[in-house]
């Protein structure tokens, strides 16, 4: 995006959101297409506004079309054992195993996990898998499915998110906070992987709950974490990212939007409506702030759109305070002395590659990977590169023996149908 094309996105992104905090103190009836469209740019990730590509087709058409993907795309079908954990606050947390195939067992013991278990047939490295911020644990479709049977794998919803329950806390107008995510992560390790070491798996909000575990828990990540993998996330200083904007239009945004967004999750009916109203705008949004290939696969894009749309717009507007909040540099030392991957796309709008950059210095035995031509979305956008560096992270853990074969990534052949 051009400076001068910015400065008009980022002055009608200000502009939707003033519009949208005066229609909160009335007339909101009239406010809520402006309101859909900021409800969209946060529900990306982003803070501020989008470019809005012209539409060619007509909407009758593009609705066909979403409809017609839904149907088709194979993505996010991935089942497993379900399970329940409960959260601190009686939040009820959603889980599936997929078991590891006896036939895939690792022929031989990484020298760490003989150290950490001193015993010759040790349980099975588990994979905790943590997604990122309006997403789900179907987020991870393509590394499950490349993953199945090679090493036992657990993903989890996050509290409001997914299949998991509500938030019970912010039933009572708690704050969401990265420490309880934390919390509800440790919560769900205790009921789906009580025993046997750990590989941690986070993107985005992800990995942030990971280091959150590690701040709150570091007892566990010494005696059962055998490696870590932060994905397209962040330590700290979120509250300077500028999401591709002139900090002028950032600045505007920034000062009315938490504002907006309290009255719109207090009106969120009604806010849902004009967010379905502007859905094509909403396809947009997600465009531009998951992804940075111009080949994106259609159904690929659109399975991205329909996770972030089901996450309900007060699930947004509550989590939104916790990542300017969010520091948690000083837990990476818990992890220097293990495998540790660090993954990031070179054009992530959302946490920037130098937030990577940044956690990898701070952890000088980590392997970074940035990855060209990649958004936020750098799993769903660039499968191959994110599924082969980590299953060359389990390899260094002693998860899978060297020899291991890992599955298409995440094709949908007949080894990536639901299980």
């Amino acid at each position: 995006m051009s400076e001068s094309s910015a400065e008009v996105v980022a002055h009608a992104a200000s502009a939707a959101v003033a519009a949208s905090a005066a229609g909160a103190a009335g007339g909101w009836r009239r406010a809520t297409g402006i309101a859909g469209v900021a409800i969209g740019v946060v529900a990306a990730g982003a803070a501020a506004g989008v470019a809005l590509e012209r539409m060619t087709v007509g909407r009758g058409m593009r609705q066909k079309a979403r409809l017609a993907l839904d149907s088709a795309g194979p993505y996010g079908s991935l089942r497993g054992m379900p399970g329940k954990a409960f959260a601190d606050d009686g939040t009820e947390l959603y889980y599936e195993v997929d078991d590891l195939d006896p036939e895939a067992a690792p022929a031989a013991i990484g020298p760490r996990r003989r150290r950490l278990f001193g015993r010759k047939a040790p349980a099975p490295v588990t994979v905790v898998f943590s997604h990122g911020y309006c997403l789900s644990q179907d987020s991870w479709h393509f590394q499950r499915a490349a993953l199945r049977g090679v090493v036992r794998t657990v993903h989890w919803d996050q509290r409001s998110h997914g299949r998991s329950g509500r938030g019970v806390a912010q039933g009572r107008d708690e704050p969401v906070t990265i420490e309880q995510l934390g919390r509800d992560l440790k919560a769900v390790i205790d009921a789906a992987a009580p025993e046997g070491p750990i590989v941690l798996v986070g993107h985005s909000m992800g990995g942030m709950t990971v280091m959150a575990l590690a701040d709150q828990y570091p007892e566990l990540i010494r005696e059962r974490v055998v490696g870590v993998a932060f994905v397209g996330t962040s330590s700290g200083r979120l509250g300077e990212v500028n999401y591709g904007l002139p900090v002028a239009g950032v600045n505007a945004v920034r000062r009315v939007l938490p504002g907006v967004l309290k009255a719109m999750g207090q009106r969120a009916e009604l806010v849902e409506k004009g967010r379905r109203a502007t859905a094509d705008l909403f396809a947009g949004v997600i465009k531009r702030y998951s992804f940075a290939s111009r080949d994106v696969d259609p159904a690929v894009a659109r399975f991205a759109e329909r996770m972030i749309e089901s996450t309900p717009i007060d699930v947004v507007a509550e989590y939104y305070p916790a990542f300017n909040d969010h520091d948690k540099t000083e837990a990476l030392a818990h992890f220097a002395d293990m495998p540790v991957l660090v993954l990031a796309g070179v054009q992530d709008l959302v946490t920037p590659s130098e937030h990577s950059e940044a956690i990898a210095d701070l952890l000088p035995d980590a392997e970074l990977v940035l990855v060209p031509d990649a958004g936020h979305l750098v799993m769903l956008e660039h499968p191959e590169v994110v599924t082969d560096r980590l299953a060359d992270l389990l390899t260094r853990t002693g998860a899978v023996p060297a020899g291991a074969t890992v599955k298409g990534y995440g094709s949908t052949s007949s080894t990536a149908q639901p299980g």
